[in-house]
């Protein structure tokens, strides 16, 4: 057994070991400095080629202020939201800090400090690693200010460092973003509404943040932040910052913030290229939004500027020739949302988002969510026929050759032979655009004339959770899936122009898919970041199935109702899509280079609601085959001057003719082989059309829902057996949004 005398000298030894390391720790670390913290870095984006695309970052967003400048109701306010023992504790919260060293050592998720003193401290690392060295670096650091700096300088140095969202950083900025004056000008409410911005400015800043997670609604934002406006100032009236008239005074109405602004450099399309890079870095690494608007960030893009200022020259070119908004006001608020991306790459090449931030406009459009497809989502259908089948051919899949009745106001059937019905108990009816007759015809001619009935019937005979799974694999995100009822089969869903896009370049690549990207290097002050490698190709279905898919939609662009996409002169194939009540148009196509998805809709400024573009354009309905297929063509026919002309690879038979219950059996070619052969061979064909001329080739999706089957209801009933009532879209009824990372474009992994 060691001695007394041994243990006592060991013990004394570790302490005193222990207390000169903790001296030693504590004379090496510096102090922060606001003002060093203040120096303002760029976060670089350059396009494809290596050049420059445009330097932005919060250096021009940002000032410092001293505690003279700063009302006291600023000050108490995050005293008492944040920290309200500030003027007595000693800077450190030890209890907090041990609970998130153990939590790290653990392996757990990383936490914060807990005081004002702490947060500065943090605040001026541009570097906000989560590690047990850096925890330590900042209970000395804490420790330090504590005893050096007075609390007025602490308080200053905290709001001059803060990260308020919308790049601004410090009280300053934050008040000039938000309200448009100084911060020495700010009332008690508007502090209250800055302060609860610390508790994260993605998810308080009332203008929401949707493209960073499509949680951050501007309805939910403004919601959370009014919450703990009026608790802020609860809490500041209960601390006697605020005396009981004050108090009422403050309470009685929230200060709404200004709209956002652009910031230098942010304008036109730039504007919504910075916004998906940054979108795909943050949620390709761990880097926080606030620590990427700290700038210093290098971030190499797969846009090609000679892409994008066609597509932008595509669009304002058509909107110059077909809409007057000064004029005519069922032009007022149209939006397009375009997205270019190469096929078995996922390169996302071109987009566009809207007017540019500069223009009040920003919101992406060429990752919006809330815009239904219409009838480029058959397609879907059709693949998913061809590759698993229905009841009648499985596990054979279905020719597009097999018919299915196109006629107007039909039942819909299940299995057994029985009508689908609405929740209510009504026959479920779906209609087309008209009521032409067009009896039973081929899954092939229901594509080029885009006919509703056949592709509802098809999709609930393979079944619609077989619709969604292709167009899952294909890159359309859970996330934008509409219910799983009949009308899912007529693009109820409401993916993101660059999501359809990328769907699209499945078909043209036979069959293999690999996710949209943006960015492929991001270094932070020169050193390379992990994971930013190019995504993996993957087989969504197979090559025959893709190549039938391909063949099906060039016939569509040859006779049906995307002819004007004859005018780009080269192979291509490609959809139009129309939704009910006329809220939405899309034309999405390809070719083996390049797939391109146009959207086109109108919304309310006030409340992102979609409205009817019925008399949009001086024309009495808008089709997917009109401007959104002519802003299609002449962006593609620029992109690929130049360019050879592949074709498509050669579509072989697939699957087995399986015409719907109730389809006239062919008549066989009859032939007469007597002694003497005949002068003619009559034979007997069974005709694929109606006999009466045919309709022009537009269509519109007549979205009908409520079902009881698969899925529940959305909206209002399609009919009843006596007459049909008017029909609704899924999308029609809500409000547009973005979705990241957020968003639609990349949903949990891309941003």
């Amino acid at each position: 057994m060691p001695s007394w005398r041994l243990v006592s000298g060991l013990c004394i030894t570790f302490f005193g070991s222990l207390v000169a390391l903790v001296g030693v720790s504590y004379a090496m670390v510096g102090v922060p400095s606001e003002n060093t913290a203040a120096q303002s870095q760029n976060n670089v984006y350059y396009w494809s080629d290596g050049k420059q695309m445009v330097a932005t970052g919060t250096g021009v967003n940002r000032q410092n202020v001293n505690i003279a400048q700063i009302p006291e109701a600023m000050q108490n306010a995050v005293i008492s939201a944040e920290n309200k023992s500030f003027y007595t504790d000693p800077g450190v919260d030890f209890k907090g800090i041990a609970r998130a060293l153990v939590n790290m050592a653990q392996g757990g998720e990383t936490q914060g400090g807990s005081t004002i003193t702490q947060q500065f401290v943090k605040n001026t690392y541009l570097s906000q690693d989560q590690t047990l060295t850096r925890k330590f670096k900042e209970m000395f650091i804490s420790i330090k200010v504590g005893t050096k700096f007075s609390k007025s300088q602490i308080l200053q140095g905290y709001l001059n460092t803060s990260y308020f969202g919308r790049g601004a950083y410090g009280i300053q900025a934050a008040a000039q973003t938000y309200y448009g004056v100084d911060a020495k000008d700010l009332k008690p409410s508007q502090c209250a509404v800055l302060a609860a911005l610390l508790k994260g400015a993605t998810y308080y800043d009332p203008a929401g943040n949707p493209d960073i997670d499509p949680s951050a609604s501007q309805k939910a934002n403004y919601q959370r932040s009014h919450d703990r406006w009026a608790w802020i100032l609860e809490e500041m009236h209960k601390d006697q910052h605020l005396t009981d008239a004050e108090y009422q005074t403050a309470i009685k109405k929230y200060p709404m913030p200004q709209g956002r602004k652009a910031i230098k450099g942010m304008t036109g399309q730039i504007s919504y290229l910075a916004d998906t890079a940054k979108k795909y870095v943050l949620a390709h690494s761990n880097i926080t939004e606030t620590q990427f608007d700290q700038g210093g960030f290098q971030i190499y893009t797969t846009f090609q500027k000679d892409k994008v200022n066609a597509l932008t020259a595509a669009v304002e070119k058509v909107q110059k020739a077909r809409l007057d908004p000064k004029n005519r006001e069922k032009d007022k608020y149209v939006q397009f949302g375009a997205a270019s991306v190469v096929p078995n790459d996922g390169a996302i090449v071109a987009l566009y988002g809207g007017a540019g931030y500069e223009n009040n406009h920003f919101t992406n459009n060429a990752d919006t969510s809330g815009v239904p497809v219409g009838s480029t989502w058959k397609p879907f259908v059709l693949a998913a026929a061809m590759q698993y089948g229905t009841y009648k051919t499985s596990p054979e899949g279905v020719s597009p050759l097999s018919k299915y009745n196109g006629n107007d106001h039909l039942k819909v059937m299940n299995e057994d032979g029985t009508a689908v019905l609405n929740k209510d108990g009504s026959t479920f009816f779906q209609n087309n655009e008209s009521n032409y007759r067009w009896g039973y015809i081929s899954l092939r001619k229901a594509m080029e004339q885009s006919i509703n009935t056949p592709f509802v019937q098809l999709g609930w005979d393979v079944g619609m959770s077989h619709v969604r799974d292709v167009a899952s694999r294909s890159g359309i995100l859970d996330s934008s899936f509409a219910t799983l009822n009949p009308s899912f089969a007529l693009g109820t869903s409401t993916p993101s122009a660059i999501r359809m896009a990328d769907a699209y370049a499945t078909f043209a690549a036979s069959g293999k898919h690999a996710d949209p990207y943006s960015v492929t290097e991001v270094k932070q002050d020169g050193t390379d970041l992990q994971g930013f490698s190019k995504p993996k190709v993957t087989s969504a279905m197979p090559e025959n199935i893709a190549n039938n898919v391909t063949d099906t939609l060039e016939n569509v662009i040859q006779n049906g109702t995307g002819t004007n996409a004859k005018a780009l002169g080269r192979t291509a194939a490609g959809k139009t899509g129309t939704t009910d009540s006329n809220k939405s148009a899309w034309f999405v196509g390809y070719t083996q280079q390049l797939a391109t998805s146009v959207a086109m809709f109108r919304e309310n400024p006030k409340d992102a609601e979609l409205l009817s573009m019925n008399g949009t354009a001086g024309v009495e309905s808008i089709h997917g085959g009109d401007i959104p297929t002519s802003v299609w063509t002449e962006y593609m026919e620029s992109a690929l001057k130049g360019k050879n002309d592949p074709g498509f690879p050669e579509a072989t038979k697939v699957g087995e003719i399986a015409d719907e219950s109730g389809a006239p059996s062919p008549t066989p070619t009859v032939s007469i082989t007597p002694s003497e052969t005949p002068t003619e061979t009559p034979t007997i064909t069974p005709s694929e059309t109606a006999t009466s001329p045919s309709p022009t080739a537009t269509e519109t999706c007549q979205f009908t829902f409520n079902c009881s089957t698969d899925g529940g209801d959305t909206g209002s009933t399609s009919g009843t057996t006596s007459s049909p009532t008017a029909t609704e879209t899924t999308g029609d009824s809500s409000t547009r949004g973005n979705a990241n990372g957020g968003g639609n474009l990349f949903g949990g992994s891309t941003g």
